[in-house]
């Protein structure tokens, strides 16, 4: 059976969902698919008193369900049987999500739903085998350090893989014993609607997942500064993160995870395998079109294996099939608006004003919506802004090397670390750059996240602050308290 759909058939959730309950709202922000450009829905805005209300909510949910201290077991039961109503559901969420997003309707229902349910899964398992510590004290004390939820939990995240990210925030913080007010992009807010409302569907108490429509400036604002929230989880731009953390200063000081920007390099020594380099860097550009915080946007290479890797790589890029994101056969993805076109294009031009080559793209597909070409710049010096800035889109810039340590030095910028990729045959080699590279997360002859989700992800500089997924992301959703009790 075709997974494609007309998505005129398909009825979007409307308003907010607070304490396990539609919350009616007026339109607000107009919104157009990317695949066609066509306008489709109004996502409302949730002012600081619907926040003040969902956070009422949390709480109350928290109160009456006691799920913070309820049996661990119980909380990870219950979070199962939401992960198995995820993966029931699958169709339904994955067309949600085509719908508005960039996110293709196979690629939904092969990898990002069945991964969000996974996640539910893998940090489901940890509320009963993650605890506090015996430590060693004097003969005549006995110490421990207890740990304890927060108790509501403020989340935003983006548009580029909007059921993921829920799952990243929703996984730790339900699992840990919070409750949770979140808000999606304001462009790509239906399948996370959806997906709180399987939750009360799964049995978790009502108000423990609530979800607040709206923009940063107004509701992202409110939530990253009430009062009543003891920790916010954000994953965005560099720019935005900045603003939470300011707000949170000014607000009341609060932990934070922040999963932020990145301009990630790809460096090829001349001894790597250069098809398998070649295929994994493509993908890495290819994929959601480069809308992704750890897109492998920029390749250094030994200078003596640049115009054959070069090559390759372009031979793949040339292969996309865009189309529509309700349409099964469709392999490449939208951009997500007309704006982010307009972006990429201004930075692709300033690149080769200042003397870079198109070796393939820097134009927009003659295609309906928002669909931007492969892009291939070589001769971008390190300054150039499509080197420096972070473009989300499918640009990649090539610079060449003749020795390792000039490799390492242009891998290494002056603002974003959140992920290198690493090609060598050399092991030696290999440590030694794994050391160097000022990133969270290297990956060696492959580029990209497994579904091993204990690994955590989160970036260095201003990339970022805490972990994302792992056990890292479950323990920062629980607060310490030291105990001495004297024997």
């Amino acid at each position: 059976m075709s997974l494609s759909f007309d998505p005129s058939s398909v009825t979007l959730p409307r308003g907010h969902f607070i304490g396990g309950e539609w919350v009616d709202a007026k339109d607000g922000i107009d919104l157009h698919r990317p695949s066609d450009a066509a306008a489709f829905a109004a996502c409302p805005v949730g002012d600081a008193g619907l926040v003040d209300r969902a956070v009422a909510a949390a709480k109350a949910a928290l109160a009456e369900s006691g799920w913070g201290r309820l049996a661990p077991r119980e909380r990870a039961r219950a979070l199962h049987r939401w992960a198995d109503l995820i993966e029931a559901e699958a169709e339904t969420l994955a067309r949600l999500e085509a719908i508005a997003s960039t996110r293709p309707i196979s690629e939904l229902m092969a990898g990002d739903v069945p991964v969000t349910a996974e996640q539910i899964r893998f940090f489901a398992e940890f509320a009963d085998k993650e605890g506090g510590n015996l430590v060693p004290t004097g003969s005549d004390s006995f110490g421990m350090i207890a740990t304890e939820p927060y108790g509501v939990v403020g989340a935003i995240t983006p548009w580029n893989f909007p059921i993921n990210m829920a799952g990243w925030k929703l996984g730790p913080a339900l699992a840990a014993g919070n409750a949770v007010v979140l808000k999606p992009s304001e462009m790509t807010p239906f399948a996370t609607l959806y997906l709180a409302e399987l939750s009360v569907r799964a049995g978790l108490p009502a108000g423990l997942v609530n979800i607040v429509l709206g923009d940063g400036r107004t509701t992202g604002t409110a939530i990253t500064g009430h009062p009543d929230i003891a920790k916010v989880s954000f994953t965005g731009s560099t720019a935005a993160g900045a603003a939470i953390m300011e707000n949170i200063a000014r607000t009341g000081i609060k932990p934070m995870t922040l999963e932020l920007g990145g301009k990630s390099p790809q460096l090829v020594f001349a001894d790597a395998d250069l098809p398998l380099a070649a295929g994994a860097i493509a993908r890495s550009i290819l994929g959601n079109a480069g809308q992704a915080c750890v897109a492998g946007s920029r390749l250094i290479v030994a200078e003596s294996v640049a115009e054959e890797l070069v090559g390759l790589i372009v031979e793949r890029m040339r292969t996309v099939r865009p189309g529509a994101t309700w349409d099964a056969a469709s392999a490449y993805s939208p951009i997500i608006s007309e704006r982010q076109i307009g972006r990429m294009t201004g930075i692709v031009h300033a690149a080769v004003a200042r003397g870079a080559t198109c070796r393939l793209g820097g134009e927009r597909l003659d295609h309906a919506g928002y669909f931007y070409a492969p892009t291939v710049l070589e001769g971008v010096d390190a300054s150039s802004p499509a080197v420096t800035e972070e473009i989300f889109g499918p640009v990649l810039t090539v610079q060449t090397f003749r020795e390792e340590e000039e490799g390492l030095g242009l891998a290494d910028h002056p603002t974003y670390g959140l992920c290198a990729g690493l090609y060598t045959r050399d092991l030696s080699r290999a440590l030694r750059a794994i050391d160097r590279l000022q990133a969270g997360t290297v990956w060696v002859n492959r580029y990209g996240r497994s579904r091993d989700h204990i690994l955590p992800t989160g970036g260095y500089k201003q990339s970022g602050l805490g972990k994302d997924l792992g056990r890292e992301a479950y323990l920062a959703n629980r607060k310490s308290k030291s105990v001495l009790i004297a024997v």
